[in-house]
């Protein structure tokens, strides 16, 4: 089984950290009782600038869920088709080749779900297996990742198509002036990703996957997520994720790598979800990285935000394509998010 390429899309609405805090101080006006308080969390989280799926005056006039949401189907179909041409191309193939399609997406609903139409709206193989995934948010990319190399391993003459749209600006609320949501108006963007599961048999190249791991935490459901009311998606966003992270993840891990005869001085990249500051350098206290392992996660924050699911895979884009392990390293991608839970992804390049 083999990532036979990675390919991102975003909207073509760019704006500096600080344009968008002049925005959402005119978005909120007179509400927030301390201006100085959303100026302070949009300096601390790292992010230089993010792309929307609208102009940023075109949110001032949207008064409801079925607004926004019918903006995400258009923008998601959109970027889709972007992300998912790229991955195709630079794999050499043609979307006949592909055996199955596996949908992640957090910010949005549409049932035909989003996989669906872009089968009629690209070509796609009539008899391609579809699985839209919806609810594990941040996590929900790398954990696409391993349900598409569980697809390839029982047909491993066959290829699978992941694809992440997330439109998180569309999930914007106007009415919550809660912490959790200042603090992602500020980290959240916009984005899609899409990612090529190949195949023992297939014949491409790319890193192996060798082996992938999920783990679930009980009685930690209110820590991320969202609150679903007639106005949208209301973020949930615990303080204590950090705390989380620094207590399991390194004997999650540790166990993980254990099975296969392996410990974290082997491996030697890092593909991990840019998450926020307080999560990445809670990572990097928990795994012992403090040599910069985890640079393109930083630098993929501070390009483009927090992109939920789709951050990861856009991690994995950079890495394939500007900063390419040699032959013969070992890797892991990882992710964490809703549940709560963790996804790890074993590769060697």
């Amino acid at each position: 089984m083999r990532i036979a390429s990675a390919a991102s899309a975003f909207p073509q609405h760019y704006y500096s950290q600080e344009m968008l805090l002049a925005a959402l101080q005119e978005f909120w006006g007179d509400r927030i009782e301390n201006p100085n308080v959303l100026r302070r969390l949009h300096r601390h989280v790292a992010v230089d600038g993010r792309f929307l799926a609208l102009p940023k005056e075109q949110y001032m006039q949207m008064r409801t869920w079925g607004e926004a949401n019918r903006h995400w189907i258009r923008v998601a179909k959109e970027l889709g088709e972007k992300a998912v041409a790229g991955a195709l191309a630079d794999a050499g193939l043609h979307g006949r080749n592909l055996g199955a399609f596996f949908f992640a997406s957090v910010t949005g609903i549409s049932s035909p779900s989003i996989d669906a139409l872009l089968i009629n709206q690209m070509g796609l193989c009539r008899n391609i297996r579809r699985v839209p995934i919806f609810g594990l948010g941040c996590v929900a990319g790398a954990a696409a990742i391993s349900r598409a190399a569980d697809y390839v391993r029982a047909y491993p003459d066959q290829v699978a198509l992941v694809l992440s749209v997330e439109l998180c600006s569309l999930t914007l609320q106007r009415e919550d002036l809660s912490m959790a949501n200042l603090i992602s108006s500020g980290l959240f963007g916009d984005g899609a990703a899409a990612v090529i599961i190949a195949g023992a048999e297939c014949g491409l190249s790319g890193p192996r996957i060798l082996a992938t791991r999920s783990v679930f935490y009980p009685n930690t459901e209110e820590m991320m997520g969202w609150d679903v009311s007639e106005k949208g998606f209301r973020i949930v966003l615990s303080r204590e994720i950090p705390d989380l992270v620094r207590k399991n993840l390194a004997h999650d891990l540790d166990d993980f790598l254990a099975e296969r005869g392996l410990t974290r001085a082997g491996i030697g990249n890092w593909v991990l979800h840019t998450g926020g500051p307080k999560i990445l350098e809670a990572t990097a206290e928990a795994l012992g990285l403090q040599n910069g392992e985890l640079e393109v996660s930083w630098q993929c924050l501070r390009r483009t935000g927090n992109l939920s699911s789709a951050s990861v895979l856009v991690v994995l884009e950079e890495v394939m394509k500007n900063r390419r392990p040699t032959p013969g390293t070992l890797g892991l991608l990882a992710a964490m998010g809703p549940g709560f839970c963790a996804e790890f992804v074993l590769l060697e390049w």
